[in-house]
């Protein structure tokens, strides 16, 4: 073969040192951007970190409203979120730690606040009922029972984890 069939025209050169140019640009922008995007996603999540929030001997058979914070990270943001748990003993002394929104739409609902309806909790936004151990009454909006929170106590403090549909959590 001769060396005027392997010359690269004046014109070829020029398209592949800006398409190999421009690509390299390209690339020098989208990575970071892709870095950008993902990173927090294939960050390791932490584990359920517990919270304390407050002594064994002040909880009741009867639900009391607890609120804490959790520490939340958002990308590269933290803060401190405000959560809120009903807390009791049950009848064979073990503690209950139920998430206070409502299965239905979210609304926060109460303990014995519905006087047509004592020892239940209410949702006030549609008329949403749970028994006292978190499970949803037929009939009423709510398809599944309150979830329930991580709970273990460790020197007389109970402490809270993340809250898990009913059935998960332990």
């Amino acid at each position: 073969m001769s060396e005027k069939e392997h010359r690269v025209s004046r014109r070829q050169f020029l398209n592949y040192t800006l398409t190999g140019v421009g690509g390299f640009m390209a690339a020098g922008m989208l990575m970071p951007m892709t870095r950008f995007a993902l990173d927090p996603v294939l960050q390791k999540e932490e584990s359920s970190d517990m919270v304390a929030v407050g002594l064994v001997k002040d909880i009741t058979a009867e639900p009391k409203r607890v609120d804490f914070k959790v520490k939340q990270v958002d990308g590269w943001y933290k803060s401190d979120e405000p959560k809120s748990a009903w807390v009791y003993k049950n009848e064979s002394g073990d503690i209950v730690a139920l998430s206070p929104v409502c299965k239905h739409l979210g609304c926060v609902v109460n303990w014995n606040s519905d006087k047509s309806h004592p020892n239940q909790f209410y949702c006030p936004c549609h008329g949403g009922r749970y028994e006292k151990n978190g499970k949803n009454i037929a009939g009423t909006p709510p398809l599944a029972p309150l979830d329930v929170y991580e709970s273990k106590v460790v020197d007389g403090k109970l402490y809270l984890g993340k809250a898990k549909p009913a059935g998960g959590a332990k």
